[in-house]
């Protein structure tokens, strides 16, 4: 039974005893072989060499502190809320006597992590963020092999006190 009226030829052509050797499909492997072979590698020698990044290449998350040292982080949740990838969790808590110089509002972030398997490193909580406390910085995520390691506590995310340990990230901040 012939459902359409559309046939094919299928021809039987013998091969020659060069194309049964393989000798012209070797010889445009060869071919493309050699033209690869004199192009510039398209590979960097990472970590000796490392690429330019553009302008807007987002990385590794940081919380920074203010200018007297404190977290600007108040724990608001407007990051975790604009995050696609559901990466952010954070407990909030009250501010306790003595840690004024910890904290700079009522309320701060006793908890805040980042699941950095989730993240898509699209910057939407830096837009999010009214206090401006989290960035997206040039350095890369380093990569690690247990699953732990890549939730990135405030441990990992706030920035030191010591002027030298800051991360400038004055490009980024609204003007």
């Amino acid at each position: 039974m012939q459902l359409t009226n559309r046939s094919k030829v299928v021809s039987n052509k013998e091969m020659t005893a060069a194309e049964a050797a393989y000798i012209p499909a070797v010889l445009k492997g060869m071919a493309v072989t050699l033209k690869h072979f004199f192009k510039r590698p398209a590979t960097v020698k990472y970590p000796e060499e490392q690429r330019e990044f553009s302008e807007v290449y987002r990385g590794k998350h940081v919380l920074k502190r203010d200018e007297n040292g404190a977290e600007r982080c108040t724990a608001c949740g407007l990051c975790a809320v604009a995050c696609p990838a559901e990466a952010i969790t954070m407990v909030a808590d009250e501010r306790k006597k003595g840690e004024e110089k910890l904290y700079r509002e009522e309320k701060y972030a006793a908890i805040y992590e980042i699941n950095m398997l989730r993240c898509i490193f699209c910057g939407l909580c830096e837009e999010a963020c009214p206090k401006e406390a989290i960035f997206l910085t040039k350095e890369i995520t380093p990569s690690n092999y247990e699953r732990e390691d890549f939730i990135y506590g405030k441990d990992k995310l706030v920035e030191g006190i010591e002027p030298s340990l800051r991360i400038d990230v004055s490009k980024r901040q609204d003007r």
